[in-house]
Parts: C-alpha cells; sequence; structure tokens
C-alpha cells in the first residue's frame, strides 16, 4: 500500500516541526509549510491524500486556503484551532472542511483523527475515493433511490436533482446516504457522528449540523428536516 502523504501547514516552528516528526513516526509522507500561500503551492504541486491546516496562519489563513483546497479537490481536510469555542471552528467546517482538532492536541489523537478521516474516505480500502463502504452500500437494496426530484445512486457514487448532477463532497456523500438508508428516521447527531465520522469516542455535534447545512445548500433546503431535540430526518 502506497504511504498517506500529508499536507500540513502550521506557521509555529516548534508544534510544525514536533508534529511532523510524530507523523512521520506513524509512517505518514509530511509536506509542512509555514504558511498559506506556501501550503497552496504544495497542495498543488504535491496533491496530498489528507491536508492538516491550522486556521492562524499568515499570507492565506487556513480556512481561506481550506475554500481554495475545496474548490479544486475533495481531498480531506482537518482544521486545527486554539480554541474549541470559536467561530472559527465553524468557518473551517462552513469552507468545505471535514473535521477539525483543537490544539494542544495529543499526538495519537490527531493520528487517530486523520486515520478516521482516510477510512471514510476509502483510502486504507481502495480506490473508492466518494465516500460509504462496501457493507454501507450493501444496506441499501436498491441501487438508485429516489426522493421526490431527487436521486441518489448508491452504486455510482451519483447525485442528481432535478436531473441535474450534484457535487458532493465525501463526506456530504456519506452523510446523505445514512439518511438515504433510512428515510423517515430521525438519525440523532451521535448516531450520525459515529456512522459518518467514525466517532466511537463522541465527538462536537457542530461538524454535524455545518455538514447537515451545506448538505441541504446542495439538494434543497426542505429535503432534510430537523427534529428539534432528537436531530435529523430525509423527507421521502
Amino acid at each position: 500500500m502506497a504511504e498517506t502523504h500529508v499536507l500540513f501547514v502550521e506557521d509555529d516552528d516548534v508544534i510544525r516541526e514536533a508534529t511532523q516528526l510524530a507523523l512521520e513516526r506513524d509512517g505518514f509522507v509530511v509536506t509542512a509549510m509555514p504558511d498559506g500561500l506556501a501550503g497552496l503551492e504544495a497542495f498543488r504541486a504535491d496533491r496530498p491524500d489528507i491536508a492538516l491546516l491550522d486556521v492562524m496562519v499568515p499570507g492565506l489563513d487556513g480556512v481561506s486556503l481550506c475554500r481554495r483546497i475545496r474548490d479544486e479537490s475533495t481531498v480531506p481536510v482537518i482544521m486545527l484551532s486554539a480554541r474549541a469555542d470559536s467561530i472559527d471552528v465553524v468557518l473551517g467546517l462552513e469552507a468545505g472542511a471535514d473535521d477539525y482538532v483543537t490544539k494542544p492536541f495529543d499526538g495519537a489523537v490527531l493520528v487517530a483523527r486523520i486515520r478516521a478521516v482516510l477510512r471514510r474516505f476509502g483510502h486504507a480500502s481502495g480506490p473508492d475515493r466518494a465516500g460509504g463502504s462496501s457493507a454501507d452500500q450493501a444496506d441499501i437494496a436498491e441501487p438508485v433511490l429516489r426522493f421526490g426530484d431527487l436521486e441518489v445512486d448508491t452504486e455510482g457514487m451519483e447525485v442528481r436533482k432535478g436531473g441535474e448532477n450534484v457535487a458532493l463532497t465525501p463526506t456530504e456523500m456519506r452523510l446523505l446516504l445514512e439518511f438515504s438508508n433510512a428515510p423517515g428516521t430521525v438519525l440523532s447527531r451521535d448516531r450520525l457522528l459515529e456512522r459518518v465520522w467514525d466517532y466511537g469516542w463522541g465527538g462536537d455535534t457542530r461538524v454535524v449540523d455545518v455538514h447537515v447545512q451545506r448538505l441541504r445548500g446542495k439538494i434543497g433546503q426542505d429535503r432534510i428536516e430537523t427534529v428539534r431535540g432528537f436531530g435529523y430526518k430525509l423527507r421521502g
């Protein structure tokens, strides 16, 4: 199996060097850059398997860099934020990040989060980069599911709305597959964190809320209903 290439953008020299060494000890190939502009150049030159971006970096901040990456690629992105309650966390997720980790972080926790993201992007199990494992897809009886003008092709990993293709990130696709597999059923945020983000240890439900918001913007605001106090459900 090819080694996993991580792009790491962090302006603090100590954190950048220590994290790079920790990731390399775990078998990752790391390109570490001190600012956003250098990070963008490295991304375009190297096309890494995953990007790890600090929110507050000079030149081009992490949120803006995430947007630029998302304009060009569906490669997974994890944001690093110094404050768990910062609006930067939400801004990063809205920009297209798949997850975030709060600083200071434990190296083992960071590696676990990276591996969890890579698993759900199919990096560890082959070329299926669109999201969704074979087990997930086997749960769905019909290859093409229809909800009004929305079509979800569970084999081709494509989504169409009114006959037009809808571009989803792998995380958004996995989220939609969870809803499509249980239309009309309320799915709690904790269940979605476990099934989509592989959070067996719990996690921040803002990750779910922001991704649901992004998904609604692509498939229709009324397609996913909020059930206050419980979670979300897909309208059939």
